[in-house]
């Protein structure tokens, strides 16, 4: 729904050639109650012009560099209220933390950043500051896993008992995959910092699983690997991890599993029910129950069964998919909201936490692995 006076915010990255640049600024605009006022588009000054003049930023609010955009921006009364940071990992944590002392709120793309001690410096910076940070992981923002997570917390299926989480893709199952503007960065460590498909897609597994359960992750076993000769990052990997209420689970995070598009899916299993999403059918949550027919509950205007969390980012009438880039919007919508001081009760956005919760896991899981799948701590992580 737009708005009258919509919040104003700036974009750090997604220029020529990005991916996920375009998707932010769509789902923005969904969103309704933002609008892109600035940017520093890429950190080569040319395709920063170029890439702000492609999506009509005025040229004096199309900047060379983030540096440039934090200056140029607070001395505005027009300035942006936001930053949204969208560009390779290994740039999170340096613009983040310019942005907070600048003054300004931070959503910043998933992984939070490279490594968990650049995660642990915006962590810092956001305390010292004050300043509000959030995080893309984008499948929070679904309707039908707001209402996953609500069933699990009403406790009506009563504890949880095991979980499934795989993520799985095969676009860079060959080592000829590793090209082009989005996989040059995420196979380099020194763009996509400790972990390769374990930072990409394994922390939104990760995320996934807290989420919906409502409870953090403790402990893991991991073996994870680099399948494609040649690269210097994960590929490909598994984990066992327990869960602080006593459940247990796998999770699978995988790059080179051919035909795969992307496999995201999650089942939990209660004492009475088992629940299960997958992202490829968003719109679908299945519940299965013990001598009873299974169920199928999907999102809607009209479906008065859900419960208000999927209900307060249910944009549509019945029938019509609720997909990626509505899951999005819902999490620009709220945050836009928080930076005007109208945070909900149950944001879509993941939070600072979350997001160091996510860094934690990636080191972890490297350090489990390294160590031959030995269990780790990740308690014992975060200090």
């Amino acid at each position: 729904m737009l708005v009258a006076n919509p919040v104003r915010y700036a974009m750090i990255g997604g220029g020529e050639g990005a991916f996920i640049g375009p998707v932010h600024r769509i789902a923005a605009a969904i969103a309704g109650n933002c609008e892109l006022v600035a940017g520093a588009l890429s950190s080569d000054a040319q395709k920063a012009r170029r890439s702000g003049a492609a999506i009509g930023l005025a040229e004096e609010r199309s900047y060379a560099s983030f540096q440039d955009l934090l200056r140029g921006e607070k001395g505005r009364p027009d300035g942006a209220e936001f930053i949204a940071i969208v560009t390779p990992n290994h740039v999170h944590a340096p613009a983040a933390i310019a942005a907070l002392e600048a003054g300004f709120p931070v959503l910043c793309d998933k992984p939070l950043t490279d490594t968990l001690d650049a995660a642990l410096e915006i962590a810092a910076a956001a305390k010292r500051t004050g300043g509000l940070v959030g995080v893309t992981h984008t499948y929070t923002g679904y309707p039908m896993v707001r209402e996953a997570r609500d069933l699990v917390s009403s406790g009506k299926f009563g504890a949880v008992r095991r979980v499934a989480v795989k993520y799985t893709q095969g676009w860079l199952a060959k080592a000829e995959d590793g090209v082009g503007k989005q996989a040059e960065w995420r196979i380099d460590p020194k763009r996509s910092g400790l972990a390769g498909a374990f930072g990409d897609i394994g922390t939104h597994a990760f995320n996934l699983v807290e989420f919906i359960t409502g409870e953090r992750m403790t402990r893991l076993s991991a073996e994870i690997r680099a399948a494609v000769e040649g690269r210097q990052l994960d590929d490909d990997g598994a984990a066992m991890f327990h869960l602080d209420g006593g459940g247990r689970g796998t999770l699978v995070a995988s790059q080179i599993c051919t035909g795969e598009a992307n496999g995201l899916a999650i089942s939990i299993w209660c004492e009475e029910a088992g629940l299960h999403w997958r992202q490829e059918e968003p719109n679908s949550l299945r519940v299965s129950r013990r001598g009873g027919p299974e169920e199928i509950w999907t999102p809607g205007g009209d479906r008065k069964y859900l419960g208000e969390a999927a209900m307060a980012v249910t944009r549509l009438p019945s029938g019509h998919p609720e997909g990626y880039l509505e899951a999005f919007a819902n999490i620009y919508r709220d945050f836009a909201d928080a930076v005007r001081g109208n945070a909900p009760a149950q944001p879509s956005y993941a939070s600072l936490a979350d997001g160091l919760a996510g860094m934690c896991f990636i080191q972890a899981a490297h350090d489990s692995s390294a160590n031959d799948a030995a269990w780790v701590d990740l308690q014992e992580t975060a200090r």
